[in-house]
């Protein structure tokens, strides 16, 4: 059994998450599991074996006030609008001479001619702030510019983007958020999203969560000469919630394909997802309440998903568009069928997606509209309801059946073999004790 002690303040996160290193810093200290796994490097060659040492935290815990030698790793993404420093301040960057060196230095130009929305950047910064390394890919694929320090100058190298693997391992608690808890524990947001998404057919990430609940997870991260330049995919991941303990483990299918499957083999991916929103909160659940327009008690017979106005809608399955439309107080609304009982109906649109219309096959987790306040609503939101034999049930409770066969024989003694080590260390993350004080 490993016990972990940790001390420190816990102010709150929001979900925007803006960080600054010396609070991730205080926040790591009481929120995070202090487990970190370091991994033998190998070439970004998915099928070479990979060494695993644990390690864990030095007792006691180093002076936190003191993390000026402490390195800390951020990624982002390119926002339409964005300006050097927007992007740097959200890769923990606060320094002046890397904004300026960015801004005017010849070196840094390919930069600045392609600093295109959707780019991917990832960066090291010391505690204070202070650029360590940044990698910027360019458009060839084979090619990065990275800006370096060296001593009191910044240096700018083109190099030739061919990645290393390394495997993480990390485990946290939450307090009270996802983003808060992977924030503190210094998981990027790209593998908090996709540890969301891997549990979305069992764990609805907008209600379900509780204070308490721990997860634990095996991800990749690509290094360029020695330093992290971006997250990878998730190998393993444990999520305890309620007490009720979820596992997935990545199977390799072959020809870049895979899928997540139960340490059983049994496919996780259901034939709904349990919301259709990626990130949000619940402003109503599905129970009776009293409508704010109409002014009388009545069931309410979905869930609404409090959102800004123009966040996507992802279709929870595979369907065929029923209606495209305005409905009384529905205002803009969408109906999916999705087979001979079930349909899905999400209401209160601002505009539906490019090309939606009656008769169009749409798949899992495509975009087909975006939130709004369009007929009897008070704010924007969507209104999801989800219908058997065109009775609404709860959408947070109903039973989801699996959408993907099992394994073969054949199948499933090498996905064992194969996951065996991901989910024995699993299993002793599982068994760590997390010791707060106060």
């Amino acid at each position: 059994m490993f016990k972990f002690g940790f001390s420190g303040s816990s102010p709150l996160l929001s979900a925007g998450h803006t960080r600054h290193p010396l609070l991730l810093t205080l926040l790591g200290a009481s929120m995070i599991a202090a487990f970190a796994t370091a991994l033998a490097v190998a070439p970004a060659n998915d099928n070479i074996p990979h060494q695993t040492v644990i390690e864990s935290l030095p007792s006691p815990i180093p002076d936190l006030l003191d993390n000026t030698a402490h390195t800390f790793f951020a990624e982002t993404v390119i926002q339409r609008g964005d300006t050097l420093q927007r992007m740097l301040s959200r890769l923990n960057i606060d320094d002046s001479q890397a904004v300026d060196f960015l801004r005017n230095a010849p070196e840094a130009a390919p930069i600045r001619q392609e600093f295109i929305a959707g780019r991917r950047v990832s960066a090291s910064a010391s505690g204070d702030g202070s650029l360590i390394q940044l990698h910027f890919p360019l458009n060839s694929r084979d090619s990065a510019l990275t800006i370096k320090r060296l001593g009191d100058h910044l240096e700018a190298t083109l190099v030739a983007d061919r990645p290393e693997i390394h495997l993480t391992t990390k485990s946290a608690q939450i307090e009270y958020s996802l983003f808060g808890a992977t924030d503190a524990a210094g998981i990027p947001d790209a593998i908090a999203i996709q540890l969301a998404e891997i549990f979305s057919s069992e764990i609805d990430f907008h209600t379900d969560l509780r204070k308490g609940d721990r997860f634990s997870v095996t991800y990749e991260t690509r290094h360029q000469e020695g330093q992290p330049t971006r997250s990878g995919r998730i190998i393993a991941a444990e999520f305890i919630n309620a007490g009720q303990v979820y596992r997935a483990l990545w199977h390799d299918h072959g020809d870049d394909r895979g899928s997540y499957l139960t340490p059983d083999g049994k496919p996780l991916q259901k034939a709904f997802l349990r919301s259709p929103l990626e990130f949000s909160r619940i402003s109503s659940g599905f129970s009776r309440r009293f409508h704010p327009i109409l002014q009388t008690w009545r069931a309410h017979q979905g869930v609404d998903y409090a959102a800004p106005t123009g966040t996507p809608i992802r279709a929870t399955a595979n369907a065929t568009v029923d209606f495209v439309g305005k409905q009384n107080g529905y205002g803009n609304v969408i109906i999916l069928k999705h087979d001979d009982k079930h349909t899905t109906l999400y209401a209160h649109l601002s505009r539906f997606g490019s090309g939606i219309r009656k008769g169009q096959r749409v798949g899992q987790g495509q975009t087909i509209g975006y939130v709004g306040q369009t007929g009897w609503a008070t704010g924007p939101h969507l209104h999801y309801e989800f219908r058997i034999n065109n009775k609404p049930v709860n959408p947070l409770s109903a039973k989801i059946p699996v959408l993907a066969p099992s394994l073969s024989a054949a199948e499933l003694s090498a996905f064992r073999t194969a996951s065996q080590p991901h989910l024995a260390l699993l299993e002793r993350m599982h068994h760590s004790e997390i010791v707060y004080m106060e």
